[in-house]
């Protein structure tokens, strides 16, 4: 049986893991790790991660950028592979990330949904095909209480589309402030927070008398929460360290 230590453990997302870890006979939630320190729950829960003791073989991650350190240090002193779903690193925080990635397996994407996953896809073919010929708008919209923006799922898509569409790119978070015409490298990303909305992305390809569209809609946090379990059962047979991410589960 697969043996899981949740990371934010007390938060919204790793009770939603660790519910469906009790619900799958493949997998033990055996630690969670959580700021707040112990919490009426299923298993022992750390305030820190070099608390824990015992075995394991992988650890999941839903909690903030401020819990990457202790981390990282315990990946690398146990050899416990990361599933990292946290978004909202800094650049710096990335590359503390890569340096740990050549001593220990990281496996790290800002959208654990094995759709959102497939979405980029469509919109690395999407991009290469149409080039600069299409302007590319990319919408997000989720909950209130989400601090970053736009999101890390957002950034991804405006990658995916940057690397694909064959010409210089450049992306443009704001619009009020401009006045000129909009630049054929511009990939415009718009970010709009409200209500429970759990997360929307809209990729627009807009060009001469025509317009397309492709969109993802979550419809619940357990998407992301069964792609992260997905992605745990995946690293806990990966022995080499190195970067992982969800394209390695949906190819």
């Amino acid at each position: 049986m697969l043996k899981i230590i949740i990371s934010g453990c007390n938060g919204h997302m790793g009770r939603v893991v660790a519910e469906l870890c009790q619900a799958d006979p493949q997998v033990e939630v055996v630690a969670g790790f959580d700021v707040l320190g112990p919490a009426d729950r299923e298993f022992p829960v750390f305030s820190a991660p070099e608390q824990f003791q015992a075995q394991a073989d992988a650890v999941i991650d839903f909690s903030s950028p401020a819990a990457l350190d202790g981390l990282l240090k315990f990946a690398r002193a146990r050899k416990i592979p990361l599933v990292l779903a946290t978004t909202g690193y800094t650049p710096e925080q990335i590359a503390q990330i890569g340096a740990a990635a050549l001593e220990v397996p990281i496996f790290r994407s800002a959208n654990m949904s094995l759709g959102i996953n497939v979405l980029l896809e469509l919109v690395k073919k999407a991009a290469s095909i149409l080039g600069d010929s299409y302007d590319i708008e990319i919408v997000e919209r989720h909950h209130r209480r989400k601090v970053d923006a736009p999101s890390g799922t957002a950034l991804m898509i405006a990658d995916a589309a940057a690397q694909a569409c064959g010409h210089e790119t450049e992306y443009v978070y704001e619009r009020h402030s401009t006045r000129h015409p909009r630049d054929k490298k511009e990939i415009g990303i718009s970010a709009v927070r409200g209500g429970t909305i759990v997360g929307e992305h809209e990729i627009i390809f807009a060009g001469h008398d025509e317009v397309m569209e492709i969109r993802h809609t979550a419809l619940s946090r357990e998407i992301f929460a069964q792609g992260a379990v997905e992605a745990a059962k995946f690293m806990a047979a990966v022995t080499k360290p190195g970067m992982y991410d969800m394209s390695m589960l949906v190819k």
